[in-house]
Order: structure tokens, then C-alpha cells, then sequence
């Protein structure tokens, strides 16, 4: 494999740069992301790009339609599917891969709990059963990069992640064994059965994406949105009530006007009160908010201090 390569490219910026005016700060971020994705792409021969549905996910997908315009976006997506999702996050993703003549690969972790592989956890959540989906998936399409939608400040545990972050032979994430990405140079190198975690948009807050997504018009699940939605409390979170989250005795349920920041797992992911039911609305409210929304929203990163760098360091994205 090839050696480093830069962030960013004079073509890309002068293209991108107003008559007159510098460069505005979504602007540097999308000529970032579109170079990293091109880039790798150029250099690795099996990229795919983990594709949920979810807002990430969307944005990193819409960055690499235009960073082939007009031609197709170069590489398939995989979806590791709890069996979990949201139906209308489902419903999205598979609008989306058609709408866009996509190739979809998904990988079930029922698949895996059915045939014994797996077993299901006692608190029901399966976002940590993942990994070995995941993994197996890169292996059997020989992926050698795979493009995924994390950002730095969603986790302390993605904070430590570098753009092109390296995974072993095992899939496993090692924090010490990072490369460093000095002048934002990044390095692809790998070895036979190693593999490249791709993060386009690792430098992005989630004010960053919910402004790009205002000024691309890019659509999304309706879940992101405000909607009245039968709820109960629980871990001081609003979880949906479903076949796989269900209320105890003592938690009583409610009819609340909610929206989802993130659309995870239904098990863990929880609902916050909010009556943004526009994008320029929830751009307002995540200016507000003092939480990420994985700290306000997901249960299976409050398993531990260090729950999400434990499911890293395994293989999970």
C-alpha cells in the first residue's frame, strides 16, 4: 500500500473558495472530507462505507456523492443490523440505496444470536454484539478501508481516534499504536489481513453536521425531528416503548413531543423532550446543549467510564 498523502488539496480549496471572501468554516470541513475520501479511495483497493441511515452516516454518503459527481459513489455500504433499528431508520436507508443505485450489504446479528454465535445480553441491548458481525463482514468483502461517520467529540474514547486509524489483524484498536497525522498527513500503510478505520468527518462537531446538513439540504430519518411518541423514563432518558424496550411495573407511560439525536440500537438509545421539528430548529437547540448527544441519549455508553474505548479496542467502530 502506498504512503501518506495530505488533507487537502490546492484544486479542491480554489474551487471551493467564494470570489472575494475566504473560505467559511463548513466550507474547509467539506474540502477536508472530500480529499480524505478521494484519496483513500485512490489508494485502497476494497473501501466500503458503514452506512446505518443515521445523520454521520447520511453526511459522510452525501460527501462522497459529490466528491464523484456526477459520477456513482465508488464502493458499496455495509449496515451492521442489530435487529434493534428504528423502522423508519430502515425504511431511510433502503430509500436512500435505491434512490442512489447503491450496493447494500447488511450483516444481522440475529444471524449470529440464531445460529449460536452470539447470545443475547441480560440488559437486552445489543449495540456491544456488533463487533463480530462487523468484523466477519470486513474480512469476507476483503475490505481494506472502511469509511465511517464517528467525530472526536461525540466520546473520550473517539477523541483518541485518528482519521486513518489502523485496526490489526484481529480488528482490534490499540490507542498507543496510533500514527501521528503531523501537517494533517495520513498514513495508509497496512499490512496483509490489517485494515484502515476512515473517519471523513472525525473533525466535525454535531453543530458542524446539522449546519451542513441545513445548508445541503439533505434529508433524514423523520425521527430527528420533533414528534409525539408514547415514551417512559428511564436512566433519566425517554425510551420509546417497542418489542425490545418495554417499560418495568413502575414506569409509567407518557404521550411527549420527543426528538432523537442519535438512532442507535432502540434498546439504549434514548429520546430527548424538544419541539425542533425543523432543521434550522435543532440547529438552534444543539447550540444550546451542554451534552453530547451520546452522553444525553445512549445507555450502553454508561456501562462503564470506559464502556465505548472497551468495545474499540475489540473491533467496534
Amino acid at each position: 500500500m502506498s504512503g501518506a498523502f495530505a488533507a487537502a488539496d490546492a484544486a479542491s480549496i480554489s474551487h471551493a473558495k467564494p470570489s472575494g471572501h475566504g473560505l467559511s468554516t463548513l466550507d474547509l470541513l467539506e474540502s477536508e472530507a472530500i480529499h480524505i475520501i478521494r484519496e483513500v479511495v485512490a489508494e485502497f483497493e476494497r473501501p466500503v462505507l458503514l452506512f446505518s441511515g443515521g445523520k454521520d452516516s447520511v453526511v459522510v454518503l452525501h460527501l462522497a456523492a459529490k466528491a464523484f459527481w456526477p459520477g456513482r459513489v465508488p464502493f458499496g455500504l455495509l449496515h451492521v443490523d442489530t435487529g434493534h433499528n428504528f423502522p423508519e431508520v430502515l425504511a431511510f436507508r433502503d430509500a436512500t440505496v435505491e434512490r442512489m443505485g447503491l450496493q447494500l450489504e447488511v450483516a444481522r446479528v440475529q444471524d449470529y444470536i440464531d445460529d449460536g454465535r452470539l447470545h443475547e445480553r441480560a440488559d437486552g441491548t445489543r449495540n456491544p454484539l456488533q463487533t463480530l458481525p462487523l468484523l466477519d463482514a470486513i474480512t469476507a468483502g476483503r475490505h481494506d478501508a472502511v469509511f465511517g461517520g464517528a467525530r472526536r467529540d461525540e466520546d473520550k474514547a473517539r477523541a483518541k481516534e485518528r482519521i486513518l486509524s489502523l485496526r490489526d489483524e484481529f480488528g482490534q484498536w490499540d490507542p498507543r499504536n496510533q500514527r501521528p497525522e503531523l501537517w494533517n498527513l495520513y498514513n495508509g500503510r497496512h499490512t496483509v489481513g490489517q485494515h484502515l478505520r476512515v473517519f471523513p468527518i472525525s473533525n466535525w462537531t454535531e453543530l458542524d453536521v446539522w449546519r451542513y446538513i441545513e445548508r445541503e439540504g439533505i434529508e433524514l430519518p423523520s425521527l430527528y425531528y420533533a414528534h409525539e411518541r408514547e415514551v417512559y423514563r428511564r436512566d433519566g432518558m425517554w425510551r420509546a416503548i417497542s418489542e425490545v424496550s418495554l417499560p418495568n411495573a413502575n414506569e409509567p407511560t407518557e404521550i411527549r413531543t420527543v426528538r432523537y439525536r442519535t438512532v442507535g440500537d432502540m434498546s439504549c438509545t434514548g429520546a430527548v423532550e424538544s419541539d425542533a421539528a425543523t432543521v434550522n430548529a435543532v440547529v438552534r437547540e444543539v447550540t444550546q446543549s451542554t451534552l453530547t448527544e451520546r452522553g444525553a441519549t445512549r445507555a450502553d455508553d454508561r456501562i462503564s467510564e470506559a464502556a465505548m474505548e472497551d468495545r474499540k479496542r475489540d473491533g467496534y467502530f
